[in-house]
C-alpha cells in the first residue's frame, strides 16, 4: 500500500474513533459503553499499528 494512503486511512480511523468517544460519553448507558468501547479498540489498533516496528 502506498504510504501516503496508509497515513490517510490511519488519520481517518482516529477521527472516527475520538468521534466515537466522545459521543458515548454524551450520555450514560450500555449502548454508548459499547460506542466508546469500539472508539477504544480503534485507538489500541493505532497505536498497536505504530509500535509494532519497534518490536
Amino acid at each position: 500500500m502506498n504510504h501516503n494512503a496508509s497515513v490517510i486511512i490511519k488519520i481517518f480511523v482516529f477521527i472516527i474513533s475520538l468521534t466515537l468517544i466522545i459521543i458515548g460519553q454524551k450520555t450514560a448507558g450500555k449502548l454508548e459503553l459499547g460506542i466508546m468501547l469500539i472508539g477504544l479498540a480503534g485507538l489500541l489498533g493505532l497505536l498497536y499499528d505504530y509500535n509494532r516496528k519497534f518490536v
